[in-house]
């Protein structure tokens, strides 16, 4: 199985629908989640992008951003789905979001 860079999930997306990094979010970003894992193939890094798996970060479920860490904003705390998950921004920095548009 050939897995897709993030450099290449972001080129197969249009131009206007606007990605990031879950790592890279502030308070109060929302989003669908496009991809989990950095698709580099080392070791630990596949065993986080299991575990964000476990924990239900897929493509596909909404997340939003609920709060920040007072010290360098890490961890943060979002709502994924139902439920609410902490983690760090390095973890989070494996999360490719589609932001979502903000209600007016």
């Amino acid at each position: 199985m050939n897995a897709l860079s993030p450099v290449d999930v972001l080129q197969a997306v249009p131009a206007d629908d606007e990605l990031f990094r879950l790592s890279e979010a502030a308070r109060g970003d929302a989003g669908v989640i496009v991809r989990v894992g950095a698709g580099d193939g080392e070791a630990h890094r596949s065993e986080l992008e299991r575990r964000l798996l476990e924990m239900g970060f897929v493509e596909g479920a909404s997340v939003q951003v609920l709060h920040e860490g007072f010290i360098g904003r890490d961890p943060i705390a979002v709502q994924l789905d139902d439920m609410r998950v902490a983690l760090r921004r390095r973890e989070a920095c494996d999360i490719l979001v589609r932001k979502l548009d903000k209600p007016a």
